[in-house]
């Protein structure tokens, strides 16, 4: 069974990312489709009390702007055995939530940032809020939402120069960096594998400026693929180190230990599924909690051995990203 949840709680944005959606924005679910805060808590606690799910990262959409998020966190952290408990998050609102979230029980954030020039940022969010993303980055520190993990996507002939330049961003103030392939989970289904960013690409870019070392520590059922930074060093002491996710060339599949749960309550298998279990009509219909976990693990018993980016007849979920949680 997995042991790591990740929870939409949203598939709202206040970002236009261009590879995520249309800059006019999507048709969003209706407020009765989606969980309310107490049905996320009893599926959430049904995860970890009985499927045996030790990590928990809230995602959206953008997860900041759900109401209930504090009180979701903070329910969850009262669960036994606790499990790690995580946000990824665009950083906007984050240098007014950071403090309140990490006192009701948040471990950790990961925080997206593709570009270091508030100019690219516009261009590929739609959206003048470079400053408030970076202010939530120094929040998060500040609150002991350690370690702070960036996620950047590079896109070609927009952002592709910038590997290095990020790098050397997060080591001057402490950040993990994560590097991730674009994938195939855009709503305009405009993806093209030719012109992806490949991981072999970023790492010879970062390699051009840095020495970087194999990383001892046990990858088990993380996504990223790191390497310790020769010389560099983390606000811990530890050596600092760079991550690249290459979910579509470089595929960790047969590791993968994840479920996921949309923000409407459906359970996904795998990111790039094409079918779902519904699970709030369980909630809602009155399932008690032996059920709902006999359902959940009925829908993990389907995940397949690989996402088949390669094969010929992959399909691209019909849901984006936004809507499925990172």
């Amino acid at each position: 069974m997995a042991t790591d949840l990740r929870v939409s709680l949203t598939d709202r944005c206040n970002l236009r990312c261009s590879y995520c959606m249309p800059p006019e924005g999507l048709p969003w679910l209706p407020n009765s489709e989606v969980l309310t805060d107490d049905e996320v808590i009893r599926l959430v606690r049904v995860a970890v009390e009985r499927l045996g799910v030790r990590e928990v990262r809230f995602t959206g959409g953008e997860p900041l702007i759900r109401p209930g998020l504090t009180k979701i966190v903070a329910a969850s952290a009262e669960l036994a055995p606790r499990p790690q408990l995580s946000l990824t998050t665009n950083g906007i609102g984050l240098e007014r939530l950071a403090r309140p979230l990490r006192e009701a029980g948040l471990d950790r954030v990961n925080i997206s940032l593709d570009t270091l020039d508030s100019e690219r940022f516009e261009r590929l969010t739609h959206r003048r809020r470079h400053h408030d993303v970076l202010a939530g980055l120094t929040a998060a520190v500040a609150a002991g939402l350690t370690p702070v993990k960036i996620n950047s996507v590079l896109l070609r002939s927009i952002n592709d120069d910038e590997a290095p330049a990020l790098l050397r961003f997060a080591l001057a103030h402490g950040y993990e960096l994560r590097f991730i392939e674009q994938m195939p989970l855009d709503a305009q289904h405009a993806w093209d594998r030719a012109t992806m960013i490949t991981a072999a690409e970023i790492l010879a870019a970062l390699q051009a400026e840095f020495t970087l070392l194999p990383d001892p520590a046990k990858r088990g059922g993380a996504p990223a693929e790191t390497w310790l930074v020769d010389g560099a060093s983390g606000l811990d002491g530890r050596p600092a180190k760079v991550g690249v996710i290459g979910s579509v060339t470089r595929p960790f599949c047969g590791d993968c230990d994840r479920t996921r749960l949309t923000a409407d309550g459906q359970v996904r298998n795998c990111l790039f599924a094409t079918d779902e279990s519904d699970l709030r009509s369980a909630l809602r219909g009155g399932a008690d909690d032996d059920e709902i976990a006999r359902r959940w693990r009925a829908a993990m018993w389907g995940k397949r051995a690989g996402h088949g980016i390669d094969d010929a007849k992959f399909l691209q979920p019909a849901r984006p990203m936004s809507a499925i949680g990172g």
